[in-house]
């Protein structure tokens, strides 16, 4: 249920909604915008009588949501949020966020050298795992610890943002120490204690759509992050399985504009896990682009071919320089521009 409060409400009457809320046994979560308020029942409404509320001084109307997320819905927020990292690197405005770097931490050399040359080229923040949930056990698992030690050093040499997965609720705390966002991967999507967790710890989160995952089972797990108190979520389309082993994944283009018109939580794109293949990878990132994708994720680096992961699907110094110049003029097109770069035309 929410509870749409006339233009012209003072905050007394937004008040007493919130006291009648309570009174029903439920939270009451005012939801301030720029034309008006809504305040949001938090909790299970669906035996929620709200007709007394109607009546209610200040009170426009009240709505009652049937899809089954409710926080993460346009509904009970119209307006788009913007989540701000404490670099100042912001989602869900006009200015697209590039997130770039390699799938994994090697060594302190490697991240360092990678962390210069997707600034270099562009980009805002820097990815690189330094726990990775891998299919096999023989894989690279990652360095652990040591490798988030690694990123620190990247950010205090760069002034890039760091994003990085959380694997489980142990790891979780020790991840939210060094970066400015942290991840929860396709594997982890419906990992509800872990969500629950990062949901607590007050860092904006990076949310990837799980491998088979439907739209409304990625929005449902954004909604334990939400109720938790963290509204600083940002989605993102990585890929789906298909039956067709071409590419790694199906990279769902149209999930981008779906999920923006469901919901005000800012959408990004992974096109480096939604094809999976290096060459195709440009192509997917500027149909993103184009598709209307608030950030992109790519994963570059400095010698692709030595990769300890994903090396199949990782873009070089040149490829991704290119890619990012050929995205800055999608992204103008559009009428939005790649964040931390001048416009096109300028140059």
């Amino acid at each position: 249920m929410l509870v749409m409060m006339r233009r012209d409400a003072t905050a007394g009457q937004v008040q007493a909604v919130c006291d009648a809320i309570s009174a029903m046994g439920f939270t009451p979560l005012p939801l301030p915008g720029t034309v008006r308020t809504a305040v949001g029942l938090v909790g299970d409404d669906g035996q929620a009588d709200g007709t007394h509320i109607e009546a209610m001084a200040g009170v426009a109307s009240v709505l009652y949501d049937s899809k089954p997320y409710r926080q993460a819905s346009r509904e009970w927020k119209p307006e788009k949020t913007i989540v701000t990292l404490a670099t100042g690197v912001s989602f869900g405005g006009d200015e697209i966020p590039i997130i770039a770097g390699p799938c994994s931490v090697e060594n302190e050399a490697q991240i360092v050298a990678a962390a210069r040359l997707v600034k270099q080229a562009g980009a805002v923040a820097l990815r690189g795992g330094a726990y990775k949930p891998r299919t096999s056990p023989y894989a690279f698992q990652g360095l652990g610890a040591p490798a988030l030690e690694m990123l620190a050093i990247a950010r205090a040499e760069t002034g890039l943002a760091i994003v990085t997965e959380a694997l489980d609720e142990a790891g979780a705390e020790r991840v939210a120490e060094v970066a400015d966002m942290v991840q929860v991967g396709a594997r982890n999507m419906q990992n509800y204690a872990l969500l629950r967790l990062v949901g607590r710890l007050g860092k904006p989160v990076l949310l990837k759509r799980g491998m088979s995952a439907t739209i409304t089972e990625l929005l449902l797990a954004a909604e334990y992050v939400l109720n938790e108190g963290n509204g600083q979520v940002v989605l993102c389309e990585r890929g789906i399985r298909g039956f067709d082993g071409a590419t790694r994944n199906v990279f769902d283009v149209s999930a981008i504009p779906l999920v923006q018109k469901q919901s005000h939580l800012p959408m990004a794109a992974d096109p480096s896990h939604g094809v999976g293949v290096r060459d195709l990878v440009p192509a997917a990132a500027r149909a993103a682009v184009a598709a209307g994708a608030d950030a992109l994720l790519i994963e570059v680096h400095p010698e692709p071919d030595r990769a300890k992961s994903d090396g199949v699907q990782t873009l070089g110094p040149e490829a991704f320089t290119k890619l990012v110049a050929d995205l800055r003029v999608i992204a103008e097109a559009t009428g939005r521009s790649i964040a931390g770069l001048p416009a096109a035309a300028s140059r």
